[in-house]
């Protein structure tokens, strides 16, 4: 029941579903679709605003202190993952569409979350301070690390990150963060005294961004272009790869010597992927019509992992501590 409980309740995968089918049944087109472009942008520059008032200075360098645990989430994040994604990507070429098969090598590349990392580990009864540093410095990373990755991986599709792609990244992304760390002291009292709208801006902003790439790909003819067998292709290949980050980081912390709270952070923190990047960054780098199905692998895979988290945390909250 608790399980349940926490799959009904989360707003975010709601939300993203309904972004889905929205686009499917009523796409953004024409003069919406310009208003709708300009608050994606607002939108994103948001969210990032306020990751940058809200992750405050102190936590990072207090959480750099389990340096063991950060570097291998890093490495884990950008490293195994990154290999699973180019393996996936060079494998399904032969049986999806080309930028259904990139979007593998797209989710590779992409940092973890953060809110729901951290959510999940503090169910789990992991290691939360670290969680939290960790998603938010790889996530930091992420907005310069993830663009480069991809450019150099991604040269044979046919993708270039131009100079005027690095500064829309640079306004739209950076920027922002920047910001709020610079005004942090007066705007952080504010952002969490209505820490519930911030929320909302978060999720919105997102849910937003998902929603005009879809649109933009199903006025393109994505579900045409993508058959039921190439689809089951892509199900299985999700599918794969979410048995291996979730079994793999939990290997990988026992077989390190983690205790059993770092190995939960480690877990969280590791096996999940960021949406909340994902699809700005896909909306920058691609057309409309292509970002929609780069962004497939993504979308399923950030809603699989949530429902595969709750009984996961659920179940680890369980655990005898060792003794």
């Amino acid at each position: 029941m608790q399980t349940l409980r926490l799959i009904l309740t989360d707003k975010f995968i709601w939300l993203l579903s309904g972004a889905v089918l929205l686009a499917t049944l009523q796409p953004v087109e024409g003069p919406a679709k310009t208003v709708a472009e300009i608050l994606f942008n607002a939108g994103i520059f948001s969210v990032f605003l306020l990751h940058g008032i809200r992750l405050e200075r102190h936590e990072v360098k207090a959480g750099l202190g389990n340096i063991r645990l950060q570097g291998t989430i890093f490495v884990w994040v950008f490293g195994v993952m990154l290999a699973i994604g180019l393996c996936l990507s060079l494998v399904l070429g032969e049986v999806l569409p080309a930028d259904v098969a990139l979007g593998f090598l797209f989710l590779g590349v992409l940092p973890s979350t953060v809110q729901s990392a951290t959510s999940y580990c503090a169910i789990a009864q992991g290691n939360v301070a670290a969680s939290v540093v960790a998603s938010a410095l790889i996530n930091i990373v992420g907005v310069f690390l993830s663009p480069l990755l991809f450019a150099l991986l991604a040269q044979a599709a046919g993708v270039e990150i131009t100079s005027d792609t690095i500064i829309k990244l640079a306004g739209i992304l950076v920027l922002p963060f920047v910001l709020g760390q610079v005004f942090q002291a007066w705007l952080r009292p504010w952002v969490m005294r209505y820490k519930d709208l911030a929320g909302w801006i978060d999720r919105g902003a997102i849910a937003l961004a998902v929603y005009v790439s879809f649109s933009a790909a199903i006025i393109a003819g994505m579900w045409s272009r993508v058959s039921g067998a190439e689809f089951g292709w892509l199900v299985a290949a999700l599918l794969l790869w979410l048995g291996l980050a979730f079994g793999g980081t939990w290997l990988l912390g026992g077989w390190l010597g983690f205790d059993q709270r770092d190995r939960k952070t480690l877990l969280f923190s590791g096996a999940q992927k960021s949406v909340a990047i994902g699809a700005p960054l896909a909306a920058i780098i691609f057309a409309p019509e292509r970002a929609g199905l780069v962004i497939l692998p993504l979308i399923f895979y950030h809603l699989s992992q949530l429902f595969l988290s709750a009984p996961v945390a659920v179940r680890l909250a369980r655990m005898e501590p060792p003794n």
